[in-house]
Order: C-alpha cells, then sequence, then structure tokens
C-alpha cells in the first residue's frame, strides 16, 4: 500500500488559527460523517478563546441540541453556560419565522407587512416552496453576522448536495426577482390583471379550475402587496453573495474515511472551486486506529509465524485493522489532492456517542492537537 494523504498540517494550530481568525464558518458535508458535532466543537473553541459565539443549525433532527446538552433549540440565540472566557449560543433556523422577519423589514409600512403575512399564498410559500429553506438559512447567517454581536457565527448545513442549494440561494432569489414573468406580475399601477396578456389569462383560468379561483386570488393578492419589496430583495442578496466569498469567512469540509462520503466531499469540493471559494480545512470523522507502526503485510506475516497461539490471534487483529487503515488513507489521497493546500485533520473513532459538552470537549483534543502523519502500509 501507498503513504500518507499528506503531512498532517491539519494540527490544532491550523485549526485553532482558522477559528480565531474567522467570523464565520460554514461546515459542510454528506449526511451522517459528524458534521453537526463538529460545528459545535469549532463553536466551542471559539467560546474557549474568549470569543461571542453562535452555532446555528438547520437540521430538523435536533443533532445538534443534543450534542450541547440541551432540551431543544429556537429560532432565536440560546445561551449555553460554562467555564470558558467568551461566550456560546445555539439556535435552529425556523424557515417561517425568519421570512416573516425578512417582510417585516422590507415592508413600507405596518400595513403592508400586515397584508402579506395574512395571505394564504404567502403562508404557503414561506414554508414549503423549494429552496426556501436553505434561502432563509443564508438570511440567518447574514441577520447574525450583521446585526448582532457575535465575533463568530458558526453554520451546520445540510447534507453535502442541499447544501449546494445552500450556496446558490442569494442566486437563485435574484434570478426570480429578474424574472420577465415576475416583472410583469408585478407591474407597478396598471393592476396585475390588466398586465397580463391573453394566453397568460387562460392559463391561469385553466389553473384555477385545478387548484381552485381562491389560490389563484390570494397569489395574485400576494404579489400586489409584494409591490415595492424586491430592491430590498435583490440588494440583501447580493449582500450574502459577498458575505460568501469574504475573506473572513471559512468554509470547513467535513468526512468520512468511507468511499462514498469522500466522494461526495470531492464533488462539493469542485463546486466550492467553481464558485471561487476554498476550502479552509477538511475534518475526516471516525478513522479507523493503527496501532503500532507495523504494515498490514509485516503483521499478517507475523499472524502466520505465530498461528494458533494468542499473539496469533492478535497480530491477525493488527494486520485487519492496518488493512482498513490503509484503504481509508487510500479514500482520501484524492480528495486532499482537491482541497489542497487545506489542512487536513483525521478524528479516529470514539468509545462513546457524543451527547454533551464532555464529549464534545473529547472530540475537540483530537481536532486542535497536532495529529501525526498516518505511517504507510
Amino acid at each position: 500500500m501507498s503513504g500518507p494523504v499528506m503531512d498532517a498540517a491539519g494540527d490544532g494550530g491550523a485549526l485553532g488559527d482558522l477559528v480565531r481568525r474567522s467570523s464565520i464558518v460554514v461546515c459542510t458535508g454528506s449526511g451522517g460523517v459528524g458534521k453537526t458535532t463538529t460545528a459545535a466543537v469549532l463553536a466551542l473553541e471559539g467560546a474557549r478563546q474568549g470569543r461571542r459565539t453562535v452555532v446555528v443549525t438547520i437540521d430538523p433532527a435536533k443533532r445538534l441540541a443534543d450534542a450541547l446538552g440541551l432540551e431543544g433549540l429556537s429560532d432565536t440565540p440560546s445561551a449555553i453556560a460554562g467555564d470558558w472566557p467568551g461566550e456560546l449560543s445555539a439556535l435552529m433556523l425556523d424557515t417561517k419565522s425568519t421570512f416573516d422577519g425578512l417582510i417585516a423589514k422590507y415592508a413600507g409600512s405596518p400595513d403592508q407587512a400586515e397584508a402579506i403575512l395574512a395571505n394564504r399564498f404567502y403562508r404557503n410559500i414561506s414554508s414549503a416552496l423549494s429552496g426556501t429553506q436553505e434561502y432563509m438559512a443564508m438570511e440567518k447567517l447574514y441577520e447574525l453576522h450583521e446585526e448582532h454581536d457575535f465575533d463568530l457565527v458558526v453554520v451546520d448545513t445540510p447534507p453535502t448536495r442541499n447544501a449546494l442549494d445552500f450556496l446558490d440561494a442569494p442566486r437563485n432569489i435574484t434570478r426570480l426577482l429578474d424574472h420577465k414573468l415576475f416583472r410583469l406580475l408585478m407591474a407597478p399601477t396598471r393592476g396585475i390583471v390588466k398586465a397580463l396578456n391573453v394566453a397568460a389569462q387562460a392559463f391561469l383560468h385553466t389553473v384555477s379550475r385545478v387548484v381552485g379561483g381562491e389560490a389563484i386570488d390570494d397569489a395574485m393578492t400576494f404579489f400586489h402587496a409584494f409591490e415595492g419589496m424586491e430592491q430590498g430583495f435583490r440588494d440583501r442578496a447580493q449582500r450574502v453573495l459577498e458575505l460568501l466569498s469574504d475573506e473572513g469567512t471559512a468554509f470547513v469540509l467535513v468526512a468520512s474515511p468511507r468511499r462514498d462520503t469522500v466522494e461526495e466531499a470531492g464533488y462539493f469540493a469542485e463546486r466550492l472551486g467553481e464558485a471561487d471559494i476554498a476550502v479552509r480545512a477538511l475534518i475526516v470523522n471516525r478513522m479507523h486506529p493503527r496501532f503500532g507502526t507495523e504494515t498490514a503485510t509485516a503483521a499478517r506475516e507475523r499472524a502466520t509465524t505465530l498461528a494458533g497461539t494468542d499473539l496469533g490471534d492478535l497480530y491477525t487483529n493488527l494486520a485487519d485493522f492496518a488493512l482498513v487503515a490503509s484503504r481509508e488513507e487510500d479514500h482520501l489521497r484524492g480528495l486532499a489532492a482537491k482541497v489542497a493546500p487545506a489542512p487536513v485533520v483525521r478524528v479516529p473513532f470514539l468509545a462513546t456517542d457524543v451527547h454533551d459538552l464532555d464529549g464534545l470537549a473529547a472530540i475537540g483534543t483530537h481536532v486542535f492537537a497536532a495529529a501525526d502523519a498516518a505511517p504507510s502500509a
């Protein structure tokens, strides 16, 4: 077998410095690779460095609350007590309430905001429209960064393919606002129905027979009430895009050494590269341990020599572990090349699951402690 992926430059200094220098850390990766736990560990480190830190998840499974030892999370930051010089808070995104807040912010008057919030079409799209959650996650990130006094915002994103929607959300809202049909519906002063041509009216008539005339009326009322607010949404989306590409925003890719999750992480690294966003660190969780420096081949030879003895069984197990560990390194090699020169941190399997702050601290000893390069197999 070939040698290690890279010298583990991903030591505690590199990750600690990333937390120290960043104003936003975005944790991305496939589901089930420890991404939520990693986000909590990075946020905890921020508090230990004396920073006022908040970690936010858009994962409805509420794993972040479990990792922080909390009963649950709301859409507003909840302070977590601890023996650190900084502050630590956590929240879980509520898409509907975040959207409501955005409407209130950009409405021209309280009456306009009330008309939209009470509209049935709005109530449906604010929680069910595809891409709404991702866009509101970006809005919440921007709100926490710009409008609250946090030094560090750590974001736990959905699994990788959905996280691409997370990155595309600001552009998607801009494309929607610039779409000619949207502009037609938003045509001021002329009235929505008058603005529609004969073909569009025929289409709406057909649709109304399927979904009901009230649904069409609700949609048209919404667009009428929304008039004058689109520029605020457009400007906000542009500022979010600028924030994502800012030097103070760090993207941390989280993976496990399994081939499928490594491939998924590689895909995301490529997409980030296409957006001119660099991966600032790669954290690989649940690595199999290596016991000693002996290669799998050498351990297997010793097992054969000592066959039938307890030592023979021991060396057989050592050979199996060494082989698995070497294959994991092989899986990681291509991914490490895609994120280079980002540091790579390897976190081993732990004896117990992470369910409280002590468990997060145990993970932190691996994430923020210098790691040695894995030996050749």
